[in-house]
């Protein structure tokens, strides 16, 4: 059974660092390319990261603060988030994309992804 879950999420004043993890099972974890979106609440989905191999990139909104990575050992997808802000506050999810291709736009349908985990609440807030 292809199962994606996520870990980390919680309360974080302005400033703070969180890591998010996201344990995946039932596929080659090492042989797809895997992403980070997020939902704020009332909002549409919004990517924010993909890996592929070491190869990264980042939605513009959380370039230089966020840090997407994978311990293929754990079959563990991860995300690094620094100097959150207010605006970072929602449900991430990790997502395995139905196709990949850096050549592509990065997707923020969830139509575009064939796998997503039951997420975790990010919330930043003084």
């Amino acid at each position: 059974q292809v199962q994606l879950v996520e870990s980390g999420g919680g309360l974080v004043q302005p400033g703070g660092s969180l890591r998010l993890s996201c344990a995946a099972s039932g596929f080659t974890f090492n042989s797809y390319a895997m992403s980070w979106v997020r939902q704020a609440s009332g909002k549409e989905v919004e990517w924010v990261a993909d890996i592929a191999g070491i190869t990264t990139r980042y939605a513009d909104s959380v370039k230089g603060r966020f840090t997407i990575s994978t311990d293929n050992s754990k079959q563990t997808l991860y995300l690094q988030m620094n100097n959150l802000k207010p605006q970072d506050t929602a449900m991430y999810y990790c997502a395995r994309p139905r196709t990949f291709s850096f050549a592509q736009p990065a997707s923020s349908e969830w139509d575009d992804y064939a796998v997503w985990g039951q997420g975790t609440q990010v919330t930043v807030s003084s």
